[in-house]
Parts: C-alpha cells; sequence; structure tokens
C-alpha cells in the first residue's frame, strides 16, 4: 500500500510556530506529528509515504535522512508553486510513479482510523475514489456528505444551518483513490481536490464513503494543537502518556499539571504551568505562571510573568519578567 501525504501547507493558522517549522514538524508530546500520523498509516499497512511537499521542505529532508519514518519507506515530491489539494496529489503521485490503487491523507489530520477498512470497502464496491467521513456536534462549521444507504456519495453541502443539515457526516481527509481520478485533475493551476475533483465524480457515481467515528481530530490550529496532546496525556487516544520528558528540568517547587514539558525544557520553583505545552529548550522562569498556552522551543517565560488564554509564544521568543499575555501571539503576525 502506497500513500501520499499532504504536508506542503504553509501553517498560517499556527504562526507564530510555524515561522521556523512545517506544521507536520512540530511536536506532539516527544516527536515530531508527522511520526504519529505515518506511524498509524504503517500500523494500518501502508509499505511507502510520498510526501508531498511545498513549505520548508528542506526541514523534513533533514529530519529524516534515512528516507524513512516510523518505519516507513518516505520519498519526496516538491511542489514548483502551491497546486491546491488535487494539484498536489496529481504532482505527487506522477513524481513517483504511482499508477495503482493508492492513499491519500491529510498531514495534520490525527486519527485511529483504519484506513485498510477503507481500502477493503473501495475494492469491494469497485469504487473510483472512497473517502472517510468523520461525524461532527455541529455541521454547520463544515462541509458535509450525504451518502446513500450503500455508502455511494450523493453530494457535497457546504457550511449547512445546523437546522438544516442532511447529515453530520463530513470528510476526514483520508481518501482510497484508483490511478484514473489524476487524469481527472488539470496539471499546471490549483485544483481542490474537494470543490472540484470529488463533485466531478459524484456525477459520475463513482465516489464512495466509509463512515467512522473512530478518533478524529484535524491539528492544524492553536486550540486543538494542543487539544491532541491533551488527549495524550488524558488517554483519549490510547493509554495515557507521560507528559513530562525525562530530560526536562521540573524544580521540586514548581507545579505541573496536565502538561507536556519537552526535553530540555525547564521550570523553576514556584512556577504554575498547567494544560499546556512546554516545548524542547523552553524556559519557564521562577513563579511565572502558563494556563492553555503554548511555549515554542528556546522561548523564555521571564519572572512571574502570565501566558494564559490560548497564547502561543514563538521559537525563542522572550516574554519579559512581570508581563501578562492573555489570548497572544508573541511575536505578532505580520
Amino acid at each position: 500500500m502506497r500513500a501520499v501525504v499532504l504536508v506542503g501547507g504553509f501553517g498560517t493558522r499556527l504562526r507564530p510556530l510555524t515561522l521556523t517549522a512545517p506544521k507536520q514538524m512540530l511536536p506532539v508530546i516527544d516527536r515530531p506529528m508527522l511520526e504519529h500520523v505515518i506511524g498509524a498509516l504503517g500500523r494500518h499497512g501502508v509499505d511507502e509515504v510520498t510526501l508531498s511537499l511545498g513549505y520548508k521542505e528542506d526541514v523534513f529532508r533533514e529530519a529524516y535522512p534515512q528516507a524513512t519514518c516510523a518505519g516507513v519507506a518516505l520519498r519526496y515530491a516538491v511542489e514548483p508553486e502551491p497546486l491546491d489539494t488535487a494539484g498536489a496529489v496529481r504532482f505527487a503521485a506522477a513524481a513517483v510513479g504511482i499508477d495503482e490503487t493508492f492513499i491519500v491523507i491529510n498531514g495534520d489530520v490525527f486519527t485511529d482510523l483504519d484506513v485498510g477498512e477503507v481500502w477493503r470497502r473501495h475494492h469491494e464496491v469497485g469504487a473510483e475514489g472512497t473517502i472517510a467521513l468523520t461525524p461532527v456536534d455541529d455541521p454547520s462549521r463544515y462541509g458535509v456528505v450525504p451518502t446513500d444507504d450503500d455508502g455511494r456519495v450523493l453530494g457535497f453541502v457546504e457550511k449547512p444551518p445546523r437546522d438544516e443539515a442532511p447529515t453530520n457526516w463530513i470528510n476526514a481527509g483520508t481518501y482510497v483513490l484508483e490511478p484514473s481520478v489524476l487524469g481527472r485533475i488539470d496539471s499546471g493551476r490549483k485544483v481542490s481536490i474537494e470543490r472540484e475533483t470529488f463533485p466531478a465524480m459524484v456525477g459520475d457515481g463513482g465516489l464512495w464513503a466509509v463512515k467512522s467515528d473512530a478518533y478524529w481530530v484535524d491539528a492544524g490550529t492553536p486550540s486543538t494543537y494542543l487539544q491532541i496532546q491533551m488527549d495524550l496525556l488524558d488517554g483519549l487516544r490510547g493509554d495515557r502518556v507521560e507528559g513530562i520528558s525525562p530530560a526536562a528540568h521540573v524544580d521540586a517547587g514548581a507545579t505541573v499539571e496536565r502538561s507536556v514539558v519537552m526535553a530540555d525544557a525547564s521550570v523553576a520553583s514556584g512556577a504554575v504551568v498547567r494544560d499546556a505545552v512546554i516545548s524542547q529548550g523552553a524556559t519557564i522562569e521562577a513563579d511565572a505562571v502558563v494556563e492553555g498556552s503554548v511555549v515554542g522551543p528556546n522561548a523564555v517565560v521571564g519572572r512571574r510573568a502570565k501566558v494564559t488564554g490560548l497564547t502561543i509564544i514563538g521559537d525563542s521568543a522572550v516574554v519579559e519578567s512581570g508581563a501578562a499575555l492573555d489570548g497572544a501571539r508573541l511575536p505578532e503576525p505580520d
């Protein structure tokens, strides 16, 4: 089984963390987000992953010089310019010579979906494409995907009013595709798989879906980037994990509750860290408070400073002693 993982985006919603690293290379507990994503694919039988690269593509190559990630072989396809989702899939497939059934997944999707189940159903019905669907509480925030009783996709409805939504099942960002889909995608321009390619396939009756209520989070925003780590700590995705790295230094006089403190980070006496992520090499000085926020690598939160309300502190940024940040970005995006 071969897969294309889309990792070429700019990660603008996660700035300033993504000013220095692509979002799929941001750490989750103890390793990059990408390793969690590819590791899940490998557990379901994927042998080779092609990374569809764009923004900061060199970071990926430097991280995996042996061209393997989580035990899965890696190949690379670097877009000359942003081509949107379908354009990126077509370019990557052509670059590595994919000419058989393959998987596509968005690289910032955290899920326990069994892609093997989607693969099997795809072949059972003889689909040209099969997409995974996940349920949401408020369909008005998403594009929903109605299907018939057998799972054939009937259409796409973008952000319907909650009381008018035909379903609460949305596109989960994981697909099984036949190589014929590539012929539907124009080369040399931006093409959206969700807005152009899939609707055309619906018209031909070749697009099917598999519903799954497995764990699923789009980790592309500050709140969901924080959420996926809290979910791992809470055991909402697999067994509970330990959030404090053995290579971190937490003073005996500090308070750390339901938080991630990564390798080489330090939390000084009197500091309080709660429901937060403290990245590699970051420093939380004495009597500082970090709650519900993310402190980036090598950043410093000064003495008696307060960082709350989903504040995001970027790589090597400094929060001055005594400062109070609530819902802030440091440095502020342009």
